[in-house]
This record gives C-alpha cells, structure tokens and sequence, in this order.
C-alpha cells in the first residue's frame, strides 16, 4: 500500500524543481512543494492513507484521530472508516484554526471527551508549525496526545525534532526522500 500511495502522490501532489522557485507556508522558497489534497480527498488515496494512518495507531489504545484543519481532516476521517471496518472503532476529530466565538466556544470538533487519548495526524511537516498548534490545542481540550502521524515529511527543516519536543512518538509514513526516489522528474 505503501508504494501505491507513493506513487500516487509522486502523479498527483509532489512537484520539483532544481531551482527553489516553490514559496512555503513559512515564507522560504523550496525546490519541492506537496499539495496532498489531490490524494487525501480522492477515493483510492483515501483507501491508501486510512489503512496506513489506522496501521500507524492500531498498536496504540485512543479514542480519537485527526489534527489541524483542513490537511489533516481527510486522513482523520478516511482513518477513522477503517477503524470501524477493522472493528476497532477510533472517533475522528477537527482542530480549528481560529477558535470558534458563537455556541460553545472550543477548538476541537467532534465527540470527544477532556482525557480521551488521540493521535494527531499532519499531511506535511516542514518546521512542525502546524502540528504544535494542533497538538497544543488538543491539549488545552483536555485530550492526551499518544502519538503523532505525519504523511509526508519534508525533513529539510527539522519539522519532526521540533514535534518531537513536545510528542516523543512520532511517525513518519513517507519521506520526501522516497518521494524524490520515484518522483520522474529528479533525475534520480
């Protein structure tokens, strides 16, 4: 599965080029850029990343899994469906950006509970930004994170040390790397 998932992604969401001409969300400019939408929210890349997300977590005893709106809901909720046809059933969940300010004012969405054990899942980490930001919002709900999931990560930045500072168990399903290996456009 790994492979296909690989490959799809090399078709669909990595671009390359030798310069580095791609802006990140941090403001630096890269020779690679991962757009991971095409995948997470097509049918067989939801197939790909929900056994391989729930793969990631079956070892593990929670009650949740998602992350950070809109990377990581897809792969939440596409985990989640194969948690309940694997018959060990894991709620998925969203984190907001800005924190919602009418009803109940929270950050998480989803039917979860302060001291549910979650795993926090990412589609890219560069710096780690954004899975902070999640796993310190699920935090302050009240939620213990068990582990985090990264789809891809871009380790030129570290993203993964940093997230490690604050969740020593972190995985990586794919690399950028492994992507490079296959993508046809590096030369390698």
């Amino acid at each position: 599965m790994k492979e296909e998932l690989i490959h799809l992604l090399c078709e669909k969401s990595f671009q390359y080029s030798k310069d580095p001409v791609f802006k990140l969300a941090s403001g630096k400019t890269s020779r690679f850029y991962v757009n991971c939408k095409p995948v997470t929210l097509s049918p067989r890349g939801m197939y790909l990343i929900g056994h391989l997300v729930f793969d990631a977590f079956s070892d593990l005893h929670i009650q949740g899994v998602g992350g950070l709106t809109f990377g990581a809901d897809p792969i939440a909720m596409a985990a989640a469906f194969v948690s309940e046809i694997k018959q060990k059933p894991v709620k998925a969940f969203s984190i907001r950006k800005t924190q919602k300010d009418h009803g109940i004012v929270k950050w998480i969405e989803g039917d979860l509970a302060s001291g549910d054990r979650v795993a926090i899942v990412e589609d890219v980490v560069t710096t780690g930004g954004s899975t902070i930001k999640a796993v310190e919002r699920a935090r302050a709900e009240g939620m213990i994170v068990s582990r985090v999931i990264v789809l891809i990560d871009r380790q030129e930045e570290g993203g993964i040390g940093v997230i490690r500072a604050l969740v020593p168990d972190v995985v990586s399903l794919i690399t950028r790397d492994e992507l490079l290996t296959i993508h046809p456009g590096t030369g390698m």
